[in-house]
């Protein structure tokens, strides 16, 4: 869609063109819907920002976020499922981390400057 096609001419920009036709990718922020619906869960985020700082099995993760392991396994599967975890076997105990992904590591970012600007120091 050209500027010159849009109802009303605020200023000069010549990138409506370019933010038109990503805005038209709405399976894009589909995606990105998607992951901010999965960290809509304040247990969920919890359980991923801990770990991105270290490798621990749901036993460890339940004892840690205070939680049944039926309760950790639904909330690691949706992380697992999105991208966001990966997961290794050895012998029976099977181990989670936060991927070493682009996006994995921006979602660690950025819940670490949120809560680092919104909660107060204890």
């Amino acid at each position: 869609m050209p500027a010159d096609i849009l109802p009303h001419h605020h200023n000069d920009n010549h990138e409506i063109t370019q933010l038109k036709t990503a805005l038209d990718k709405t399976d894009t922020f589909q995606t990105v819907a998607d992951v901010f619906k999965l960290l809509g869960d304040s247990s969920r985020i919890r359980i991923y920002w801990l770990l991105c700082h270290c490798e621990e099995c749901v036993i460890n993760i339940s004892a840690l976020v205070d939680m049944t392991s039926p309760a950790v396994s639904h909330h690691l599967r949706q992380l697992k499922d999105r991208g966001l975890i990966v997961s290794r076997r050895e012998g029976k105990e099977v181990y989670y981390k936060a991927a070493d992904t682009e996006q994995s590591r921006l979602l660690h970012l950025a819940i670490e400057k949120i809560m680092e600007i919104t909660c107060p120091e204890t």
